[in-house]
């Protein structure tokens, strides 16, 4: 392996001529896996008087094998090129970070540019090349992805499709459940400044604005494992530690602010500090990466809220303006080569309908890999904020859904309500609930409610049953680690266990869910839930099996019984035949047990 790396690193430097040499650091040239530039460019710094965020501009073109494909990737100053490790807020190096989608040779092609702003000017040929880098010219060879497991880099980008649900790019669409699948997220919604870390560099934690809220996550220290990242001598270990807990609960996403200046907390933003708006902290920028490598890796799918409903106008008066596109530039280059994520252009977001629309169009023209963009709001606003915006097609991928009751009542209306209208629209979009429950209480600790029945019952499985793409959840700030305070994901240990049985339903028993649409009108005077293939599989749950009414296509069906509370195997309910017109529930026989709880009940056709 190590003579391929110096094989390569030899090509390289032989196409450059010597012009320039490129550092590039000892990594796996592997399909969906991280290749990373280094380009020895001016020697400057964060304060420098020409700003290396704002008048300097790296872009690469990347083409395929195949010769028709290419990617414009976005590059970014990196200090010293090690400003994790170093703390450095100067040097000469400036990166690009790509994603190989296909194995073969790559070639490339530098363009870097410099003068008064540039960096957020669309205009290509704006400004002067910097010399001997503009025109750079390289090539590498990738592999096919060895990783398999939870590692993204064994499935590839996560892309939208049209569909109802993210698919990772690596599916082979006629061999579902191979080598890849479609995405059905569970993960954490909270706490918001999950970023807000000692461990990070920066005065954030010693600025007196909110400095009680810096976490340590020393509870999840212990999930640490030998072989994990840290930096600066073993910084890092508490966070990388809870991104473990989740991922070895079943989870499979997290969600954070990388700005909440003048928002909840206050301690998370990528600038050098609270009242700059133009240059950039690369340290603590490239320990985040360290993190959100990590993620990847565990299969975490990374939820970027990108500003929060009190700072959706600090930036240029909450215009498209120079301070939102260095931004939206920064975060797109410094981390848009990760598999599985989201742009969410504002919670609780009250930007105007055109602005959200600029917005989207700039991650649509700027985002190489075309990540979904999705947006959320208050409750009582979805109408005046999600329904101008239905049948774009290069608008929004999807709806961060908010919900206001503590029993999770909402949950599934408004997922199903979402789901049919932008499918009426004529552009799919993918509907996640990321803030089920109320303000005060949404999801407590396993100490306040044992059982978490109605998070069970009208959230989880309601919102996947009403055709949404999964949820991530809030935790109320009337509790022990809510979403500001929290320190430990184990705080709700038991209900994680409950989401892991629902992901495991879907994934164990092969249900086609992105083929699957709600049917709630075939179960009446129950209280529950229909979810079905037509003609080909039907999956009811029921909050409890006594009483109701079920209609299915006449046909022979083997039903099986599933566990929600507990998962386990299924157990077989035998055969039945239907004519084709209402029957009682009680036609299907009884559970296992406890016929006065919760079971969900799967039918395929024979």
């Amino acid at each position: 392996m190590r003579s391929k790396f110096l094989t390569w690193r030899l090509c390289l430097f032989l196409v450059l001529s010597a012009v320039v040499s490129a550092e590039v650091c000892e990594q796996e040239l592997k399909v969906w896996h991280k290749f990373t530039v280094d380009v020895p460019g001016p020697q400057t710094s964060e304060t420098a008087d020409v700003n290396p965020f704002m008048d300097y501009r790296l872009d690469v073109a990347f083409f395929g094998p195949s010769g028709q494909h290419y990617y414009s990737v976005p590059g970014y100053y990196a200090a010293d090129g090690d400003a994790a490790n170093t703390g450095a807020d100067a040097g000469n190096q400036w990166r690009v970070h790509f994603v190989p989608d296909q194995a073969g040779q790559w070639t490339y092609s530098v363009s870097f540019r410099t003068g008064e702003n540039i960096a957020v000017s669309d205009d290509a040929g704006a400004g002067n090349p910097v010399t001997h880098i503009d025109g750079l010219k390289g090539f590498f060879v990738v592999e096919p992805t060895d990783k398999t497991g939870r590692d993204f880099r064994g499935k590839g980008l996560l892309c939208y499709r049209g569909k109802h649900y993210l698919q990772f790019a690596g599916t082979d669409a006629d061999k579902p459940f191979g080598n890849n699948d479609y995405f059905l997220k569970c993960g954490v919604d909270a706490p918001e400044n999950l970023l807000a870390y000692a461990d990070f560099d920066g005065d954030f934690k010693s600025d007196g604005i909110s400095d009680e809220l810096i976490k340590t996550w020393a509870p999840h220290v212990k999930d640490w494992k030998s072989g994990d990242p840290t930096w600066q001598g073993g910084k890092g270990k508490g966070l990388i530690g809870a991104l473990n807990y989740l991922s070895s609960k079943g989870l499979n996403a997290v969600s954070f602010l990388p700005m909440n200046i003048e928002g909840d907390d206050r301690n998370v933003f990528p600038y050098t500090d609270y009242n700059e708006r133009f240059r950039l902290d690369v340290s603590r920028l490239a320990q985040w990466e360290i993190v959100f490598e990590h993620a990847d890796k565990l299969g975490l799918f990374l939820h970027f809220k990108t500003q929060e409903t009190e700072n959706d106008q600090l930036l240029d008066g909450g215009a498209l303006g120079p301070e939102r596109r260095l931004y939206y530039r920064e975060l797109i280059a410094r981390f848009g080569h990760h598999l599985a994520l989201n742009w969410n252009l504002g919670e609780e977001n009250t930007n105007t309908t055109e602005q959200l629309k600029e917005f989207c169009a700039f991650f649509y023209r700027h985002d190489p890999y075309r990540h979904p963009v999705v947006v959320h709001t208050y409750p009582d606003q979805k109408e005046k904020v999600y329904a101008p915006l239905l049948g774009d097609q290069e608008a929004l991928r999807g709806v961060s859904l908010q919900t206001n009751f503590a029993d999770f009542r909402a949950v599934h209306g408004d997922v199903l309500e979402w789901v049919q209208r932008s499918e009426q629209a004529g552009v799919p979009w993918v509907v996640s609930c990321d803030e089920p429950g109320d303000p005060e209480h949404a999801l407590v600790p396993d100490k306040d409610d044992p059982t978490h029945d109605n998070a069970r019952k009208n959230a989880l499985w309601g919102a996947v049953m009403a055709g949404g793409a999964g949820l991530e959840w809030y935790f109320g700030y009337g509790h022990d680690h809510s979403d500001l305070t929290c320190q430990d994901f184990r705080s709700r240990d038991a209900f994680w266990d409950q989401c892991r049985v629902m992901l495991d339903f879907f994934k164990n028993n092969k249900i086609p869910f992105w083929e699957m649409t709600n049917n709630d009108a075939l179960l009446t005077g129950a209280d529950g839930y229909c979810f079905c293939k037509p003609n080909e599989l039907y999956v009811v749950y029921l909050k409890s099996t006594t009483g109701g009414k079920l209609k299915l296509p006449q046909g022979s069906y083997s039903l099986h019984w599933h566990n929600p509370r507990t998962g386990g195997d299924l157990k077989s309910g035998g055969v039945i035949v239907t004519s084709g017109i209402t029957m009682p529930l009680g036609a299907l026989g009884t559970p296992p047990a406890d016929p006065e709880k919760d079971w969900v009940v799967l039918l395929r056709r024979q």
